[in-house]
């Protein structure tokens, strides 16, 4: 932040000064016509920073001067956006303890109504990290600001109040089933974590190098089992403490499974998907409905597949099923009378299903706990998802995340992460266009995009020729976010990442 504010300063600062505080305490702001995207002009940008800076150096002129401003751009800012078609403009950003400095939180909520935005959606859990105070964290996890002696520096809410002042919605924005690194680390919570049926931990499969990163560093990615109760206890936790601070709405991303490299990529046998964990492993056995269901099913996940003995046993141990039965699969007639070397092949596949929509049912029952007192308060609660991570893969595999985001519930905001790479904006909107298919009526799609304003980054054409394709493809659409300050404003985010705390 400090080369940041630097290069205004050592610009437009000394001119802008002069000319609208020196000798005069009235405020006049700039005048000019709003862009397509509700952009402030340089001049106008320039004229606050001024204002803002004198503020902070005591100046009450200036202080006063810098208020009525925020509020001009504020109303700008909401006339604007009512008449435009993008109604909502959102950016998704990370704070650091460096944003705790006088003025710098101030600085980076200007920018964004600078840049049109009226939606901001702050990094509240992320990186094995939360956004609260020291002194008010009942989670597991350690607090963003540490440095802090009172330990009493509440970020998430000073993000809040202020850009509520600037005309902002601050969403808190929440990682999901991945809890981080530092949660694995405690020796208490070994058997939360996701177990796949190599013998591996969701952490060991991080240390091993399979995992691949998504929207972060695959470091930082460490998933849980959905189905263990302490897990889930210690997120609802998480989730209560961030709604005491009345955020405008509470996104969750991250509910999915890891991906991993390569052919760990695919999700093709039993031993693949992570439902080893010994909460997710009682879960599945509790789906069977008779005996013998639930002795096939413990076969099954055991060796991955079944054998003719396996079918032989049964008829044997429980002649009082005439077929093995779980949740989701009907007595068939034609089951009794088969050949046992032709039920084999049937239970196999059927076995297959069910695990598969075991793991699927872990991600739905988790974002619908996490949502459930974010929605009991009428506040929006929205699920963020990769559009392909629920898509089928050869014969019988699946992508890796089984992320079924076409089985969210409708009352959620839905928040496509919308990544293409083809060079142009087709393959961006028929990743929006796909989720449109499949969404319930009435559902809130609000797609996000990657990359910056008026240039190409890694084969992403420029932002507005991204809103304006999927304008032109979905004009239902009327909300977008950008993923991410980061990304638009690199230098800036480094050097408020590793600013000295004043």
């Amino acid at each position: 932040m400090g080369r940041f504010i630097f290069r205004i300063c050592c610009g437009l600062l000394a001119v802008i000064v002069a000319g609208l505080l020196i000798g005069s305490t009235a405020f006049k702001p700039a005048q000019a016509q709003a862009s397509p995207y509700c952009q402030l002009t340089e001049a106008e940008v320039a004229q606050k920073d001024a204002l803002r800076n004198m503020a902070l150096q005591g100046d009450r002129d200036s202080q006063d001067s810098y208020r009525r401003l925020v509020a001009d751009h504020r109303d700008r800012l909401r006339r604007c956006r009512r008449e435009s078609w993008l109604r909502t403009q959102a950016l998704w950003i990370r704070l650091y303890p460096c944003d705790a400095n006088p003025g710098a939180l101030e600085a980076l909520l200007d920018h964004m109504v600078n840049r049109g935005y009226n939606q901001v959606y702050v990094e509240v859990f992320g990186s094995g990290q939360v956004l609260l105070p020291r002194n008010d964290n009942p989670t597991p996890w350690p607090s963003v600001v540490r440095n802090d002696a009172e330990g009493s520096t509440d970020l998430l809410q000073e993000a809040i109040d202020k850009g509520r002042d600037r005309g902002l919605e601050v969403y808190a924005w929440l990682f999901g089933m991945n809890f981080g690194y530092s949660y694995a680390q405690n020796p208490n919570h070994q058997n939360t974590l996701a177990r796949n049926g190599r013998g591996q931990n969701s952490a060991d499969f991080l240390i091993a190098g399979s995992l691949q990163g998504g929207e972060i560093n695959g470091e930082e990615e460490v998933f849980i089992d959905p189905y263990n109760n302490q897990a889930k206890l210690d997120y609802y936790t998480l989730v209560q403490a961030v709604l005491r601070r009345r955020p405008d709405g509470v996104l969750f991303d991250y509910i999915r499974y890891p991906r991993g490299n390569g052919g760990d990529s695919v999700a093709g046998r039993v031993q693949d998907l992570w439902i080893y964990g010994p909460s997710s492993q009682q879960a599945l056995l509790q789906r069977a409905t008779n005996l013998s269901g639930q002795e096939i099913i413990r076969r099954f996940l055991s060796r991955g597949s079944i054998t003719m003995q396996d079918v032989n046993d049964l008829a044997e141990r429980f002649p009082q099923d005439e077929q093995p039965l779980w949740q989701g699969i009907a007595p068939d007639p034609a089951y009794a009378l088969a050949a046992p070397e032709a039920r084999r092949p049937f239970l196999q596949t059927q076995l297959w299903q069910l695990a598969v929509a075991h793991a699927f049912q872990g991600v739905l029952d988790f974002v619908a706990m996490a949502a459930a007192p974010v929605q009991q308060r009428n506040l929006p609660a929205g699920a963020v998802f990769f559009p392909e991570a629920n898509q089928a893969v050869g014969s019988g595999g699946y992508d890796s995340r089984l992320q079924p985001w076409d089985r969210f519930s409708g009352t959620l905001q839905w928040h496509p992460m919308a990544y293409g790479t083809c060079g142009n904006t087709s393959c961006i909107v028929s990743q929006v266009q796909r989720v449109l298919e499949r969404a319930p009526r009435g559902t809130k799609v609000i797609p996000v995009l990657a990359g910056t304003w008026r240039q190409s980054v890694r084969n992403r054409p420029p932002l507005e020729a991204q809103m304006e394709s999927i304008h032109a493809a979905a004009p239902q659409i009327d909300a977008i976010s950008h993923f991410a300050y980061s990304w638009q404003e690199p230098e800036s985010d480094r050097d408020r990442k590793f600013c000295r705390v004043r």
